[in-house]
């Protein structure tokens, strides 16, 4: 009888997996390293089971790992991802020769209540943006951030990836590069007009200190501002202008959508400006209030004209 072949350790199969993820999938990088944190956090329960062998893993232990994410509190959608990461992994493997079939495929993901996002009003929206800019360079930044953000419905991601070859603050539009390196042309309005051109002539020249960035919001070591630092100074700033409802970047982007669809923005503008791939994802911001509902009904229903 011919021996078996030794089956190949998990840490360089992982590294290769990863590999290809940043080369052959086109996927944003956030998402990058989302899927390589979760195929190592399956590598590790693995490692803590004493399973070394991939062929090993059957769809009763991917089921278990995935309880255990349940019973850890990761939310439904943190699960789903996780799945989706070792199907993927697994597809690769199987692609790779390593396995003969892929044990996450009749596996079914979690399930994900469509959640209302949260929003913040524009009343508290106003006060935010119009919060006095104090006489540091950081403070006029951080004004120009918010503003772009706000009125382009941006991902922070995108945010802090914003380049100045991208700015055309000439007509008032700027360049995004969206998730999976997707390309899209976004107006922003004179008000983040005026923010970022206040901030390019006096404060980032200031930050930057005779250095060179293509990006265009800087921190004073010349370095672009990182989602965490972003989403301090966001929260920080909502502070200061006594909002109760501390903002995450993300809630900014659902304000965004949701005010232009409330004041009459047809749906495909919306998806195009937040560079959705599929309308479906941004029908869940049409979601209205009944007090809204009922305003419309009032003024819109021919059979309420009729009795006035």
């Amino acid at each position: 009888m011919g021996q078996e072949s030794e089956p190949l350790p998990l840490d360089p199969l992982v590294a290769r997996y990863g590999d290809d993820l940043r080369i052959a999938r086109g996927l944003s990088r956030h998402t990058l390293w989302a899927y390589r944190r979760d195929v190592k956090m399956f590598q590790q329960y693995l490692r803590d089971r004493q399973i070394h062998d991939p062929s090993q893993v059957s769809p009763p232990l991917l089921a278990a790992f995935l309880e255990r994410l349940h019973r850890g509190g990761l939310a439904p959608s943190s699960r789903a991802r996780a799945l989706a990461a070792v199907r993927s992994f697994f597809r690769f493997l199987k692609q790779e020769g390593v396995v003969s079939a892929n044990p996450a495929v009749s596996l079914r993901s979690a399930s994900r209540a469509r959640r209302l996002p949260k929003t913040l009003s524009l009343e508290d929206v106003t006060t935010l943006l119009d919060l006095p800019v104090r006489a540091v360079p950081e403070d006029h930044r951080d004004r120009a951030m918010v503003e772009v953000l706000y009125a382009a419905g941006l991902r922070v991601s995108e945010l802090i990836a914003l380049r100045v070859d991208q700015c055309n603050l000439d007509v008032g539009y700027i360049g995004i590069t969206g998730k999976g390196d997707k390309q899209r042309v976004v107006p922003i309005g004179r008000p983040a007009v005026e923010a970022v051109e206040a901030y390019l002539s006096g404060a980032r020249p200031t930050l930057l200190k005779h250095r060179s960035s293509r990006f265009v919001f800087v921190t004073r070591r010349g370095t672009p501002l990182t989602r965490q630092a972003f989403w301090k100074l966001l929260r920080a700033r909502a502070q200061r202008a006594g909002i109760a409802r501390l903002p995450s970047p993300h809630m900014l982007r659902h304000s965004f959508a949701t005010h232009l669809l409330q004041r009459g923005a047809d749906l495909r503008s919306v998806q195009a400006m937040l560079g959705h791939a599929d309308i479906a994802t941004t029908q869940i911001y049409t979601h209205v209030d009944a007090a809204q509902l009922k305003k419309i009904h009032t003024a819109c229903f021919p059979r309420n004209k009729s009795r006035r």
